[in-house]
């Protein structure tokens, strides 16, 4: 309920211009349901892989604590958002973008993340164990200080020597999907 609400200000705030009604998400936080409230975010309000539209409802939206635990947010776009503490365990975040996005002590327990954007984001302290990386996009300045990635699977992802160096040095276990080692992943030295 709190984290509903948190949403559907957030969206509120920037739905106007797109023809959202803040009541319609506050309707819904009042029920207390988040599966309404993060609908806009799901039904294509926001950029996705196969909506065709260039809606970014969550482009600066703060959303910090927000809960999209085992949601399928395909493409969605959280670029230059909030997300701080945000729940996404067990979500399918494929082609998902973060770009510079602040993931300070998000949730992404045992989510699929392939193909996602990483770029920039602050990822300090964010939870990937279990989590499926596969194919994501990082660059440069993302930060990964405090990351968990226990039994996580990093398979093709471009990552800076200093960045490779870190994830290794935190990296174990077998991804429990993919049966993929953690290390083997990161192509850490033996």
């Amino acid at each position: 309920p709190a984290d509903t609400a948190r949403v559907a200000r957030g969206v509120a705030g920037l739905a106007a211009g797109l023809a959202l009604g803040a009541a319609c998400l506050s309707g819904a936080a009042a029920e207390g349901g988040s599966d309404a409230a993060t609908s806009k975010v799901t039904a294509g309000a926001a950029s996705t892989l196969n909506s065709g539209s260039e809606k970014n409802i969550t482009r600066g939206v703060d959303l910090s604590g927000a809960n999209f635990a085992q949601r399928k947010l395909r493409g969605v776009s959280f670029q230059q958002s909030i997300l701080r503490e945000a729940d996404f365990r067990g979500s399918d975040l494929t082609g998902a973008s973060f770009f510079d996005a602040d993931l300070a002590n998000a949730n992404f327990e045992g989510a699929v993340m392939r193909n996602a954007n990483l770029e920039l984001a602050n990822m300090r302290g964010a939870n990937l164990t279990g989590a499926i990386v596969e194919g994501s996009y990082v660059v440069g300045a993302t930060k990964f200080d405090g990351i968990k990635i226990e039994n996580s699977d990093w398979t093709e992802v471009g990552l800076r020597k200093d960045q490779q160096r870190y994830l290794c040095s935190r990296a174990s276990g077998v991804n429990p999907v993919t049966e993929v080692d953690t290390k083997e992943s990161l192509l850490c030295p033996q």
